[in-house]
């Protein structure tokens, strides 16, 4: 007796749909249930604290709108925004001196670059300025000239702020000019080009691509930073609402109109930041 093989019949293909092709399968999207529930948590806790923060009387925000453009709380606004312009221009004019310093085949300069840089990055922001400011005791006289009242409270600002943001913008120069292909710098050698010539036709246009973007953050963090001058009575825009809440002991809405002003430009120079970015990412792949 001969057993019986047994045979399985073929697979029948997909039915076809109305033009006479097999129908494709349906998608059934996923659901995610778990991320809009997140989502929603998260809004009904920002909503909730945007609505305690409105409606909460201490926050006195008649007392905010009253001083927000009164004329000393401009005038300290004004003396914060031309601080962080002239730091961040004269920090990054020595910075840059620094970097090319730093990457020199000079091994004397190449020290003395590392050693500044070494120095004022190890030492906190504020021990400089304090530093600055009592210059006069360890030097009453240099050259002749008397350093007890040759420095006032916004030249040591000035100095003190330079100084240490010139510590930084050494190294973001330093990190943008590395970014440069080795080849560029050989193709301008081949041309003839001077060092300093190859710096600024060559390097530093394409050095901007990675310099912009944590300068941008450099200058946001100056304009913050510059609060801390008021430690040596140079009335920005902190000192000058404090000098209102000493008097009125208004302190809640006073340190509001001053976190404010802080928002509303950082925003701005947030926004400015992203079109530097977009101008020197052109060309490049990822730009938006």
């Amino acid at each position: 007796m001969s057993a019986q093989t047994e045979t399985h019949a073929p697979s029948l293909p997909a039915p076809p749909d109305a033009h006479g092709g097999e129908s494709a399968p349906r998608i059934v999207p996923v659901r995610r249930t778990g991320r809009w529930a997140a989502a929603v948590l998260v809004l009904l806790l920002l909503a909730g604290a945007l609505v305690s923060v409105v409606r909460n009387d201490a926050f006195q925000w008649d007392v905010v709108g009253a001083y927000l453009t009164t004329d000393s709380v401009l005038r300290g606004l004004g003396l914060t925004l031309w601080l962080t312009g002239l730091v961040m221009v004269l920090g990054f004019a020595l910075g840059t001196l620094l970097a090319v310093l730093r990457l020199s085949g000079n091994r004397v300069l190449q020290a003395v670059s590392w050693g500044y840089i070494w120095l004022f990055r190890s030492t906190p922001i504020l021990v400089q300025l304090l530093f600055w400011f009592n210059i006069g005791a360890l030097y009453p006289q240099i050259l002749g000239v008397s350093t007890v009242n040759l420095l006032g409270p916004v030249t040591v600002a000035v100095i003190g702020l330079t100084l240490h943001e010139a510590a930084y913008a050494a190294e973001v120069v330093r990190g943008g000019i590395l970014s440069v292909e080795r080849g560029q710098l050989e193709a301008a050698q081949s041309l003839g080009l001077g060092p300093w010539r190859r710096l600024r036709r060559i390097v530093l246009p394409q050095a901007m691509r990675s310099i912009v973007p944590p300068a941008g953050n450099m200058l946001i963090g100056t304009l913050k930073g510059t609060s801390i001058v008021s430690i040596i009575a140079v009335q920005d825009l902190l000192y000058s609402v404090q000098l209102v809440y000493h008097r009125t002991y208004e302190v809640i809405p006073l340190l509001l109109v001053a976190t404010l002003w802080y928002v509303a430009v950082t925003s701005l120079l947030s926004l400015g930041q992203y079109y530097v970015e977009r101008h020197y990412a052109r060309g490049t792949a990822g730009t938006r």
